[in-house]
């Protein structure tokens, strides 16, 4: 199997759940723009974004002459408050906005998982098929202060995470409760990954 992500995070929590893997990202950034019909369905816009990252090292194994069976994961997080999408903050500033607007309040996280099975007995026959679901939870933030969000984004943990916070990490001081699955928030539902596809355990 190829999950196709850099995260660490996703790493970690595919390795408890005991998936046996290799990590391959693309060559190419995958494009994550999104047309507003689509922005404006969060939970459809994560699926497509998980498939487009499967897609995509998929079509880069395929082009190598690729003969086999293989299985490629891909996976999106977005934080979402109010309908509106928080994607990584892209300055300070930026990260700044996102905390204070979730400060107090309720918000979304959503990971959606792409799960591809590729059959290519030999390099010009090739079969495809494809599952995506999505989960979500639920984060309630502290009220917090301005010192406490300027102090949170000096740890410097902001930059690369939607919602410009890490719930495993020094993020966890901003957060009141959660509801959900804790690994969906930070970024693979690894429990519902394993008991929908029970096969990615069988194949180690």
């Amino acid at each position: 199997m190829i999950l196709a992500s850099g995260s660490p995070r996703r790493r970690e929590l595919l390795e408890q759940a005991g998936v046996a893997f290799t990590v391959r990202t693309p060559v190419t950034p995958v494009d994550e723009s999104l047309e507003p019909d689509l922005a404006a369905q969060p939970e459809e816009a994560c699926k497509k974004l998980a498939e487009r990252k499967a897609g995509a090292v998929i079509q880069e194994v395929l082009a190598e002459d690729y003969t086999g069976m293989l299985i490629v994961l891909g996976a999106d997080t977005m934080v979402v408050k109010d309908g509106q999408i928080f994607g990584k903050p892209r300055s300070l500033s930026d990260g700044k906005h996102m905390l204070r607007a979730l400060s107090g309040a309720t918000h979304e996280v959503i990971t959606a998982v792409s799960v591809w099975m590729v059959a290519a007995p030999e390099a010009e026959k090739v079969s495809l098929g494809f599952r995506t679901f999505a989960d979500v939870s639920r984060v309630t933030f502290r009220d917090l202060t301005d010192e406490e969000i300027a102090d949170y984004l000096r740890c410097g943990e902001s930059f690369d995470k939607a919602g410009a916070y890490a719930i495993q990490g020094e993020g966890a001081s901003l957060v009141d409760r959660y509801e959900g699955s804790l690994d969906t928030i930070i970024g693979l539902p690894a429990a519902r990954l394993v008991r929908e596809f029970p096969d990615l355990l069988a194949a180690r």
